[in-house]
């Protein structure tokens, strides 16, 4: 009698054992496949934003002589009627002609004109509106040199 009790728990535990192992694994598929779909989904939600790529005058640089505009490359198109470049000189005055464009031929590429500016240091501030409706916006600094 004993035996065939014995043999009852071992057969019930086995069983257990097996429907333990089948939850962990179901668990575990399930985790696994929660971490992709998040890291796609931030991954795309990253690439959805303009971000500053490179800029002229570059950020912080020291440029000889007065740039005749500002251009701001961003890593995606923006929207022009939403996006602007502003230049500040050292009291925080608009310096820029107020004119922000997108240029005809690259949509990630925004301007804006200068007058002649005078040696000292200058703040750039932009507000990027990607295309799909994402703000970024930044700040950098360069400086005239005579």
């Amino acid at each position: 009698m004993r035996f065939r009790l014995r043999e009852s728990v071992a057969f019930i535990c086995q069983r257990c054992s097996e429907s333990r192992l089948r939850e962990t694994a179901m668990s575990a598929r399930r985790d696994v496949g929660l971490a992709l779909f998040l890291l796609l989904h931030t991954t795309l939600a990253a690439w959805a934003h303009a971000f500053l790529d490179h800029a002229e005058p570059a950020v912080g640089s020291r440029v000889h002589g007065s740039p005749v505009q500002v251009k701001i490359w961003f890593t995606e198109k923006v929207e022009p009627a939403l996006s602007k470049i502003q230049v500040f000189d050292a009291s925080n005055e608009e310096v820029d002609r107020r004119d922000v464009q997108t240029d005809k031929s690259n949509g990630a590429l925004l301007t804006v004109s200068l007058p002649a500016l005078k040696p000292g240091n200058y703040k750039v501030v932009w507000r990027a509106v990607s295309v799909d409706t994402h703000v970024t916006t930044g700040a950098y600094l360069f400086e005239i040199v005579p």
